[in-house]
């Protein structure tokens, strides 16, 4: 009488994003398998081969199954990553002629490159393989027949071998991804964590108002109609390898494509996805129909603003409303979604009383906007972001009028809303006489909320200061939020028309760097001047604000006069200059965007080309070079540059002197150079007094927009004095 013996379980490895251990660890074990030790991205599990595929099949959060081969300890050098590689019986494994590939995670002292570590593994598989007579298998990383898994950390290795193939977060389904996709995997965890497969049950309905490409609704409908996220994948890697069972593997197959059968026939949940933009509802429709489920979503073509609950659920009492907004990872993205999150919250409450609102964020003082309280909030990561998902709660009532009130405004932000009432109240008279579109209407007044507010038209430019160390980060966020909050309310402005920048020390190149590349601008007046103005793409706008009082000067001392602007950048002086009669200027600057953008500015104000040139040249060399006289001259030049297109650095305190004694060289007789500069703590050079009749007019340089800050730039007119040059002031 012989006795058989069960063969011994499978030692798995199964991968997952970080966050989602306990999840995977429940859904192995709902699958068949024996969980054990959790680490940070997996979970140890034992099972058959045919659990090994089951998982492959259903599992909804796993990103990899790993069959592990040998688990050994003190491996650090390459040569014994090689030998532990070379001890499997490999020939077990992977058929002759086949072709293999090795991911190779870790590093060691002696082993600091993935590269080397897999190409070190290889050599070991390749060594055994060839031992026992069989061909040396060649290397394909993109589609081999078998894909060799190795981690190495702190001298312990983990070697087996890859039975997914590619992640199992490609369900074959997303070909077409829209913006910012959540993958797969992520998508269903956020589903679980909602509580949507208890609603499923139940025929709940569903619906994502933001939902891009279709991921959660997809990966919802999926769940609800009991279909395999695997069962639309021809491959996994289970395939290449030479132990693979197939007649396990065509049961399990049957089995999933019976039950998804089934499943579409009996599925009672209802699935909605609203998003505005066409080619991410096209992408959804794609997506669904490859996943064999368009049955059972419908899309349309709606902003939250239209947010309703969807025809049919009028007498749903229970449901999940769960997205994925944007988060705002670059800082000109938040005036919108302020008001996106705070409209998410409205809409919701007065659409679905009574449901669940599941919101997934990296950006959790957004989430607060909603006006919702959490009453529970998982960690996770969304690729490199900390993000969180948030659920809520939303109260039972009835109709808009029925849902009480949200308060939008802490204490804080109702006084910087009061304060912003009170400012235009103070400019009104000021702005009614002097028709000016572009204005600043607030500064850092109340220093909790340290942001200057620039109104051009019926558009908002927001500077945030970046805030210093002392200050709790996370509270420098959530005043910020208010305050895009509070604008767009009180300047009855759309949000979509506010950017906002973060603004700190700059030097250099710094000052010039471009935040995006919308190219968008538009056209604005100053007085008789049109110019051309960008809020987003540049730290500063095309037009400085603070100098227009200057600007206004010179064109009224301008007339019958030669014209010298030197740093010009954009321009806007030297336009002034011109439409108040100079006979022909000269603007000169480094840059070649900022001399562009002054011809733009030249042709919008159809000033003659031939009278009124543009030269690149750094300021400082071309004065040294330059033989013609001057009239007027107009140098406003930078606190501290150190571009690599200029000889020296340029530090205006230490350097104004230089710079004014050569400016002098070119003021004609009788000539005004007008001298202005934004360092706070400005000290004239007392020789220049010496020399030439010196006159500071900054006092008179501020219009009732900054005149709560007297020291934002120092302005002096420079004359020849008549016993030295012989002419008269």
């Amino acid at each position: 009488m012989t006795s058989t013996q069960a063969p011994s379980p499978l030692d798995l490895l199964v991968t997952c994003p970080r966050g989602l251990e306990e999840l995977l660890a429940e859904e192995l074990e709902a699958l068949g398998a024996t969980p054990g030790k959790r680490t940070v991205g997996a979970v140890s599990a034992a099972g058959d081969v045919a659990t090994a595929y089951r998982l492959c099949l259903w599992s909804r959060l796993a990103n990899r199954v790993i069959l592990c081969l040998a688990r050994e300890e003190g491996v650090a050098t390459p040569e014994a990553l090689r030998l532990a590689a070379a001890a499997l019986p490999w020939e077990q494994h992977l058929a002759g002629g086949s072709t293999l590939a090795v991911d190779f995670h870790g590093r060691s002292d002696e082993i600091r490159h993935t590269r080397f570590g897999a190409q070190t593994v290889k050599d070991g598989v390749v060594e055994r393989l060839q031992a026992r007579g069989q061909a040396r298998p060649s290397v394909d990383i993109k589609a081999p027949d078998l894909r060799l898994y190795a981690h190495l950390h702190r001298g312990r290795l983990v070697l087996g071998i890859d039975l997914a193939g590619e992640s199992l977060h490609r369900r074959g389904y997303r070909r077409d991804v829209g913006h910012a996709p959540l993958k797969e995997n992520l998508a269903a965890a956020l589903l679980v964590r909602s509580g949507w497969p208890a609603l499923a049950r139940q025929g709940a309905p569903l619906v994502d108002p933001l939902c891009g490409a279709g991921t959660l609704l997809i990966e919802a409908a999926m769940m609800a109609a009991d279909i395999a996220p695997g069962l639309a994948r021809e491959r996994f890697g289970f395939h290449g390898w030479a132990g693979h069972d197939e007649a396990a593997w065509r049961e399990l197959r049957r089995e999933a494509e019976a039950r998804a059968g089934i499943g579409r026939r009996r599925c009672r949940s209802r699935l909605f996805g609203f998003d505005q933009s066409p080619a991410a509802l096209a992408a959804a429709k794609a997506n669904a129909m490859r996943a064999g489920i368009p049955a059972l979503i419908t899309l349309r073509g709606a902003g939250l603003a239209e947010l309703e609950r969807p025809a049919g659920l009028e007498e749903a009492t229970a449901g999940l409303v769960i997205t994925n907004p944007p988060y705002g990872e670059r800082l000109g993205e938040l005036p919108e979604l302020v008001t996106l999150y705070a409209r998410l919250g409205e809409r919701v409450r007065a659409a679905f009383p009574g449901w669940a609102l599941a919101v997934f964020t990296a950006n959790p003082d957004l989430g607060h906007r909603i006006g919702l309280r959490a009453h529970k909030q998982y960690a996770l990561r969304n690729g490199p972001l900390e993000a969180k998902l948030l659920l809520m709660a939303v109260p039972e009532g009835g109709d808009d009028a029925e849902v009480a009130p949200v308060p939008t405004r802490s204490e804080g932000a109702q006084m910087f809303a009061n304060r912003l009432e009170k400012n235009r109240k103070r400019l009104r008279k000021w702005l009614k006489k002097s028709g000016e579109p572009c204005y600043r209407l607030y500064d850092a007044d109340m220093p909790e909320y340290a942001v200057a507010v620039d109104v051009y038209g019926d558009r908002v430019h927001v500077q945030e200061y970046a805030a210093p160390k002392s200050v709790d980060a996370a509270q420098a966020q959530k005043r910020l939020h208010e305050a895009l909050a509070v604008i767009p309310e009180v300047l009855e402005v759309d949000s979509a028309r506010v950017v906002v920048k973060r603004r700190q020390r700059q030097s250099g190149r710094d000052q010039y760097q471009k935040q995006a590349a919308t190219g968008e601008r538009f056209e604005v007046r100053e007085g008789p001047a049109r110019l051309w103005v960008n809020l987003r793409d540049y730290l500063d706008t095309g037009l400085f604000l603070d100098h227009r009082p200057v600007r206004r000067m010179l064109g009224e001392m301008a007339a019958g006069r030669r014209f010298l602007n030197l740093f010009c950048y954009t321009g806007a002086a030297t336009v002034q200059a011109a439409l108040g009669g100079a006979s022909e200027s000269v603007s000169v600057d480094l840059s070649n965007t900022y001399l562009q953008w002054a011809r733009d500015n030249f042709a919008l104000n159809r000033l003659d080309p031939g009278r009124h040139r543009v030269v690149r040249d750094d300021c400082l060399r071309w004065l040294q070079g330059a033989r013609a006289e001057f009239d007027l001259i107009f140098m406003d030049p930078p606190t501290f540059s150190n571009s690599k297109k200029m000889a020296d650095t340029l530090d205006i305190q230490r350097d104004h002197g230089r710079l004014v004694r050569l400016a002098m060289a070119r003021l004609a007789p009788g000539g005004t150079l007008v001298f202005s500069n934004n360092q706070r703590r400005f000290t004239l050079d007392g020789d220049l007094a010496e020399h030439y009749a010196v006159e500071e007019i900054s006092a008179r340089t501020f219009d009732p927009d900054f005149s709560r800050n007297p020291d934002l730039h120092h302005v002096f007119l420079i004359r020849h004095r008549e016993s030295r040059r012989g002419g008269g002031a």
